[in-house]
């Protein structure tokens, strides 16, 4: 019996279609690790937004810049109450800028909670009235439109503006802090200099509170019930004066202890007498005798036979 022969190049075909499928695992892997190293990768550098990064500023500014001044709170509610929030643009740069305005953006603080737009509301200072402003979504935060701010500014001066934020009891339990930025806006846009905050975000607990004072006015109205349990008494009483009355009048006796007594012989009678199911007994039992009797004929004849 000849053994069967495996030709060299069929075990080296193996050995290759091995090495293969070992060469696209270990390509998956890297690639899998690849994006996760890039998923982790700080998120500035990867829109080229460095305004998150840390606060900049240079000594001799070509363009105005802009600062946060010092806030009156640094923590936001949220609650739907509103925090303001100041800042300045500064004109150093030795000549009168045509137009200029700040730009004031939020990002979370805390990695891996999101700050959602529907959450948030943001409103400025204009003309001694808040003016509600449209929020964007950019690259790494959510950007308020501040076109409508800007304004000429002459060398050596400086504008102030007031902003302020509302985020909704809806938003994200785990976000507890927000990353406020601005920087100033001009004609050459350029980005020399900005400015960086981090406030505290809180979670007022208003809602459970309200829930706790729903139940207190259920019991209102087991109040009628209980003034109606006096009454019981009363119509309790109205049949034993009827009762107390009732002898004092001779002839009302023999009528009314027949009337009594008729209702219970009508019980007794309605309880021993025939009912259906007997009746259906009896039916069932005549119905198997027949039968018994019809198969102990058919068995005779048989014998007989």
């Amino acid at each position: 019996m000849r053994k069967p022969v495996i030709t060299r190049f069929a075990k080296n075909d193996r050995a290759f279609s091995g090495r293969r499928r070992i060469a696209a695992l270990a390509a998956t892997a890297v690639l899998a690790g690849g994006v996760q190293v890039l998923a982790m990768s700080d998120t500035a550098w990867a829109c080229g937004d460095g305004r998150f990064d840390a606060p900049h500023a240079v000594d001799k500014p070509t363009v105005p810049s802009a600062e946060f001044r010092v806030f009156d709170s640094n923590s936001v509610a949220a609650d739907g109450s509103w925090s303001e929030f100041g800042l300045s643009i500064t004109n150093f740069t030795g000549a009168d800028v045509a137009r200029t305005a700040p730009s004031f953006s939020l990002s979370t603080a805390v990695p891996g909670t999101p700050l959602r737009t529907g959450d948030l509301r943001v409103e400025v200072m204009q003309h001694g009235a808040w003016k509600p402003l449209k929020l964007n979504r950019g690259c790494i935060g959510i950007d308020a439109d501040t076109d409508s701010l800007a304004q000429p500014l002459a060398n050596g001066r400086a504008a102030d503006f007031m902003f302020r934020v509302s985020l909704s009891p809806d938003s994200p339990k785990d976000l507890t802090a927000l990353n406020l930025a601005t920087d100033a806006g001009n004609d050459k846009a350029k980005l020399e200099s900005w400015d960086l905050r981090t406030v505290k975000v809180t979670h007022p607990r208003t809602a459970p509170a309200a829930v706790k004072q729903a139940p207190a006015a259920k019991p209102a109205p087991v109040k009628p019930a209980t003034e109606k349990t006096p009454a019981a008494p009363a119509a309790e009483k109205a049949p034993a004066a009827s009762a107390a009355e009732a002898p004092k009048s001779p002839a009302a006796r023999p009528t009314s202890s027949p009337a009594v007594a008729a209702p219970a012989d009508t019980a007794q009678l309605a309880h021993t007498g025939a009912s259906g199911t007997d009746a259906f007994l009896a039916t069932s039992a005549a119905a198997l005798f027949a039968l018994g009797a019809g198969v102990l004929l058919a068995v005779r004849r048989l014998r007989r036979r």
